[in-house]
């Protein structure tokens, strides 16, 4: 082999070796990576890192709020559950009437050996949910928070004023019973005659007492009151005080109806809550038209 043929096979050698160190360094930059890259990325990953602990306590967080909300809901509603299904058995238990409505009579006896503080019975045809016995205290708070069975309950029970005879027999008998904002039950839906036409539809509700009697009351006044009214006072000293008082009344309704009201008159005066301020009261006031 001559000089040159030898010095091209050398060279030939040294190429490849060095080709082949080439493609084996190309191998390894696709494959790994140099401590720079390396040190670029670890600041991203420590960030993914972060994200995902924030995002976890969020997701958490959010959890815990929507299970004290639910809780915080549901022992919103089981009272209002477990109170309505009380006087819906209360009413199987004390009531008779026939199918269409008529025939509609009261068991005190029964009511009486449950709670000796009844003293009445009141229904509406219209809204026909306000079909409750009302019962009176020494004061004007235990049935804000008591059922008619004594139970504690946020329903409470309609009861007559403490200062009220247990007759009906003063010129003003006060009734109070709750306003509750997510339930029908109770005086709830007493505000549907702030409207005019409906009490035109349906202008009387029922007293009934233990003597078997059947008052019929039609309404006069409605409206939204001062809790401290005038509206409110039961003791008058004669008949022209009376019907000074009758007369603000009438004026002060949403709207005027023609049922007389004078000197003579007994009326009842149905108080409820606004369920907007704490000073205010909705009060419907109905005149003793009929005894049965």
């Amino acid at each position: 082999m001559g000089r040159s043929e030898e010095k091209s096979t050398v060279n030939g050698a040294k190429k490849r070796r060095i080709h082949t160190r080439h493609r084996r360094s190309s191998r390894r930059t696709d494959t790994e990576e140099s401590p720079r890259e390396m040190r670029g990325k670890q600041p991203a990953r420590k960030q993914r890192a972060a994200f995902d602990i924030v995002s976890g306590a969020v997701l958490i967080v959010s959890v815990c709020v929507f299970v004290f909300s639910l809780y915080q809901l549901v022992m919103q509603i089981v009272p209002y559950h477990t109170g309505g299904q009380e006087y819906g058995e209360l009413q199987d238990l004390a009531l008779t009437a026939d199918q269409d409505g008529s025939g509609f009579s009261v068991d005190f006896d029964r009511l009486l050996e449950i709670n000796p503080d009844t003293v009445a019975w009141i229904r509406f045809d219209e809204p026909s949910v306000i079909n409750y016995p009302v019962v009176k205290s020494a004061d004007n708070e235990e049935y804000l928070t008591q059922t008619f069975s004594e139970n504690d309950n946020k329903l409470g029970a309609i009861f007559m004023d403490m200062r009220n005879q247990n007759d009906f027999s003063d010129r003003n008998t006060i009734i109070y019973g709750h306003h509750l904002k997510i339930s029908p039950e109770m005086f709830s839906r007493l505000h549907l005659y702030e409207d005019e036409e409906f009490c035109r539809e349906h202008p009387d509700f029922y007293i009934y007492t233990p003597d078997g009697s059947v008052r019929t009351y039609t309404v006069f006044f409605a409206g939204v009151v001062s809790a401290e009214a005038d509206n409110y006072d039961i003791e008058f000293s004669s008949g022209d005080e009376f019907e000074q008082y009758i007369e603000k009344c009438r004026e002060s309704s949403n709207y005027q109806v023609d049922v007389g009201v004078n000197a003579q008159s007994q009326i009842v005066s149905l108080s409820t809550c606004t369920g907007d301020q704490k000073d205010e009261r909705f009060l419907l006031q109905g005149v003793l038209t009929a005894v049965d």
